[in-house]
């Protein structure tokens, strides 16, 4: 056989999704995967149930269908604090995860370099090597996730052409404040690169904290490219919506590179969702109200097991400390992924390793999240307590 591309030997399948395979392969409660186990908004499905007699069934627009857009222009100009055009600068891809593959394919060229924040969300550094760029890598130091600017500077003057920014960042729930993006964009502007932003959590930002958008920071909409999606806003993950917004220039070359990867994202599921990006201010004021609680009682079961773990100050996830298992005589040698695959088999509930995430040697972390119903938390909570238990068996 001829030799495969050296691009997938740089880095490994989804973790994540990993774990969600050998979770119901077991039956296991899955809080590794970040997906809501319960329905979307009514309005949504009704319009759903609608369009499935009525249509669209065929091709939109590569770039998303015109109402489609139109909606995404009107709720995401309340967010960066001006008129988004939605013919020339807003591209509709099939999820979140094709936005950014998108942009970094648009502006990176073969041997450029990108920074990213570890830890990062997986997609990231895989998006790097595959749009031939590489990947400079800045820690966020734990408990607070802060960072050293300079090691910022340093980067761009290694010659990065852009750094990739998830607000609020997924696995930590770091959310990055107006002052620490002011500083980074004055780098950005400062060394003439780009902002990659991933703001997929947006409207799950908690108390005292709040989200900006990049963009909306002075002179930095024209050297931000926005890459979100409507999976964890609406509860629809599956649905595979997502939306790229930027200057024009850019996103004409996002047009050409999303119309080649994949043609255009579901035109009935575009006709349905629209009725949820016209959803009054209530709707995110609720959402967040929800996530809120979620978080609280999350947290809270936790503490009652005595897990320790980190409190997020956005999204649904949860960082957790296992080094006190790691150093048991029973575990001795294990790596984080062998001790999420033992939860799974053992203890039914399935977590990501955190050094899934991390360029650091950071092996005692895991990830859950919260996106679940009150009985499968409290189900989830009670086999978690249990774990104290096993491994002294």
């Amino acid at each position: 056989m001829p030799q495969l591309s050296t691009r997938v030997q740089k880095f490994t399948d989804s973790v994540i999704r990993r774990m969600t395979r050998i979770s119901d392969e077991y039956g296991a409660i899955n809080l590794s995967q970040g997906f809501p186990d319960f329905d979307p908004p009514k309005e949504i499905l009704d319009t759903l149930a609608k369009v499935a007699y009525e249509g669209p069934h065929q091709y939109p627009i590569t770039f998303g269908a015109e109402n489609f857009r139109e909606a995404l222009a009107r709720k995401q100009a309340k967010a960066i604090g001006r008129e988004i055009d939605p013919e020339t600068q807003i591209v509709v891809t099939c999820g979140g995860t094709e936005a950014m593959m998108a942009a970094m394919m648009t502006i990176c060229n073969p041997g450029d370099k990108v920074m990213v924040f570890s830890p990062f969300y997986e997609n990231y550094g895989a998006d790097a090597i595959l749009s031939g760029a590489e990947p400079i890598y800045i820690p966020l130091v734990p408990p607070n996730y802060d960072f050293d600017l300079n090691l910022v500077e340093e980067g761009f003057k290694q010659g990065a052409k852009a750094i990739i920014i998830c607000n609020p960042s997924n696995p930590c729930g770091k959310v990055f404040s107006e002052e620490e993006l002011t500083a980074i964009g004055e780098l950005v502007k400062k060394y003439d690169a780009f902002a990659v932003t991933d703001e997929v959590y947006e409207h799950m930002v908690y108390a005292p904290n709040h989200h900006t958008c990049m963009a909306s920071l002075p002179g930095m909409f024209e050297h931000t490219i926005t890459c979100n999606s409507l999976s964890k806003t609406y509860s629809i993950t599956g649905w595979r919506l997502g939306y790229l917004i930027g200057p024009e220039e850019v996103i004409e070359g996002a047009k050409k590179v999303h119309d080649f990867l994949t043609v255009g994202a579901a035109a009935p599921l575009q006709e349905a969702a629209t009725v949820g990006l016209n959803f009054p201010d209530s709707y995110y004021e609720e959402l967040l109200e929800t996530y809120t609680e979620k978080r609280q009682y999350f947290l809270d079961g936790l503490d009652s097991v005595g897990l320790k773990h980190n409190v997020p100050q956005g999204t649904y996830f949860v960082l957790v400390d296992i080094q006190e298992f790691l150093d048991l005589p029973r575990f001795a040698g294990y790596t984080d992924l062998e001790f999420c695959e033992w939860m799974i088999k053992n203890v039914g509930v399935a977590a990501v390793p955190g050094s899934s995430f991390f360029k650091e040697d950071v092996n005692h972390l895991i990830r859950l999240h919260f996106a679940r119903k009150k009985e499968t938390i409290d189900e989830a909570i009670k086999r978690l307590g249990k774990i104290k238990e096993l491994v002294k068996c």
